[in-house]
């Protein structure tokens, strides 16, 4: 399993990476999709949406089945990958470069709360 160690992580299995404008781009982890097995479709945020931490901002469906994705943080979306809606293969190719939204965070350091690579690897590995 891929896992950088650049990021945060969420126990959801949201990766997390902070953007040189402050925006924080987010997606699923390679772990997520794995076990999802072959994407089908991606339901995208609205940019402009206002969300709390923890609220249901995305959905994506697999051959298997459907999973939330929960916003990491609190913000507001300023972007969504629109390429996924076309092609949400592009996940499981690569998890870690196929950010799903970008969130400009409610706070600056929020996202240093979330877990770390070390913390996240723990994690998965009692999944498993």
């Amino acid at each position: 399993m891929t896992l950088p160690s650049d990021l945060r992580y969420t126990e959801s299995h949201e990766w997390v990476r902070r953007e040189a404008d402050g925006t924080l781009a987010v997606g699923i982890t390679d772990f997520a999709q794995e076990a999802l097995g072959d994407l089908v479709y991606i339901e995208l945020p609205e940019a402009g949406r206002t969300v709390a931490a923890g609220d249901v901002i995305a959905v994506v469906e697999s051959v298997k089945a459907a999973s939330d994705i929960y916003a990491p943080v609190a913000g507001t979306v300023v972007a969504a990958n629109a390429a996924l809606k076309d092609a949400p293969e592009g996940v499981n190719q690569d998890a870690f470069a196929a950010w799903l939204f970008r969130l400009a965070p409610a706070g600056a350091d929020d996202a240093d709360r979330l877990m770390d690579a070390a913390a996240y690897a723990a994690l998965t590995a009692a999944q498993k």
